[in-house]
């Protein structure tokens, strides 16, 4: 059996094909479609994610990450979250794989880049809150973390509001005055702005950032428009949050995984009952989200597996319709299955 591989290459092409816009319409649609299965019980929601924590020599996390459709296939992405990455090795903060394998016989189906997947469908999850969520006619986006992340939660977002300025902030000056360049393909002026400036004037917020564990928050808990939505999207590990307690104790919150938000997202630091539902029962009931517009919300995305196969589907859709991609016959399924020295060729015998 083959495995089909999209290569570093085949992902820009994959890109290059639909155009950057259609490929993240896509995947907030599939995304938004896939969460309201789960909210149905259509779907299963995704086992929680699990890992190693590193201290030395460079701080950081590695983790995998399974979903199962049972019957179909099983995604198991691999992700290393590194935020000396960029300065110290000119590499991305996070690097990933994501690979399919059959649900019936285990074997691997597909395997891919998890680079820029994993941007692309954690701007995607914060568009789908927000659209739910936020006030329609937003037109003032906050960024708190100019980094790779924020790129994707400007472009997801500016597809689905009519935005007309961008805010930004981060620790990093190189970070916050390259930003407007890496989001020149927006269209959008982008400002750089401190926090408090931020929460005061923007109608949504997303928070991005790689705050060490117990140094948040990394907004203020000040006058703010009465309907801001925020998207906390950075809180990843038990202790690393970026908004302030006051602030998440006023607002409605829903996380994307609930348990896992409980463990290590913003919610690590409420009780169940001080959330709300989960994303997957609002994209499931709208009415239930729409409620709460006009109010302070919070959406705690923690990042689950389920979103990795729904974005993997998507890039997989295109790669097939452009004939992208490698067949590579990557496993061993030797002649006889009950003899693992059943090569394929035979070898040749030495001295022939």
């Amino acid at each position: 059996m083959e495995t089909w591989v999209l290569s570093r290459d085949d992902i820009a092409d994959v890109v290059t094909a639909v155009g950057r816009d259609a490929l993240m319409r896509r995947v907030v649609d599939r995304l938004a479609e896939g969460f309201a299965d789960v909210g149905r019980g259509a779907r299963e929601l995704s086992p929680l994610r699990d890992g190693f924590e590193r201290a030395e020599p460079v701080q950081g996390i590695f983790e995998w990450m399974p979903h199962r459709d049972p019957g179909d296939s099983i995604t198991l992405k691999t992700v290393g979250y590194s935020p000396a990455n960029p300065h110290h090795f000119g590499l991305p903060t996070i690097i990933g794989t994501v690979a399919r394998y059959d649900d019936s016989t285990g074997a691997l189906t597909a395997l891919m880049d998890g680079v820029l997947l994993t941007a692309i469908r954690t701007g995607a999850a914060a568009a789908v809150a927000s659209r739910l969520l936020a006030a329609p006619d937003s037109r003032v986006l906050g960024l708190v973390g100019a980094g790779a992340q924020a790129v994707t939660q400007l472009h997801a977002l500016s597809l689905e509001f009519p935005l007309e300025r961008v805010l930004v902030w981060d620790t990093d000056r190189a970070h916050r005055e390259s930003f407007a360049r890496r989001a020149a393909f927006t269209g959008l002026d982008v400002e750089i702005a401190d926090p408090a400036r931020i929460v005061a004037e923007a109608d949504i917020v997303s928070t991005a950032t790689s705050v060490a564990v117990g140094a948040g928050p990394v907004l203020p808990d000040g006058p703010h428009r009465e309907h801001l939505h925020i998207n906390a999207i950075g809180a990843d590990l038990v202790g690393k949050t970026e908004l302030p307690l006051s602030l998440l104790r006023r607002a409605f919150v829903t996380a994307d995984h609930p348990e896992q938000a409980h463990r290590e997202g913003e919610c690590q630091r409420l009780a169940p009952h001080q959330t709300g539902p989960g994303l997957t029962l609002l994209a499931a009931e709208p009415a239930l989200a729409h409620e709460q517009r006009g109010a302070l919300t919070v959406f705690d995305s923690t990042g689950f597996a389920l979103e990795d196969a729904l974005a993997m589907e998507v890039f997989l859709q295109v790669a097939a319709e452009h004939g992208l991609g490698s067949r590579i016959q990557i496993e061993h399924h030797p002649a006889d299955a009950l003899d693992p020295y059943a090569l394929q060729p035979a070898p040749t015998p030495a001295g022939r």
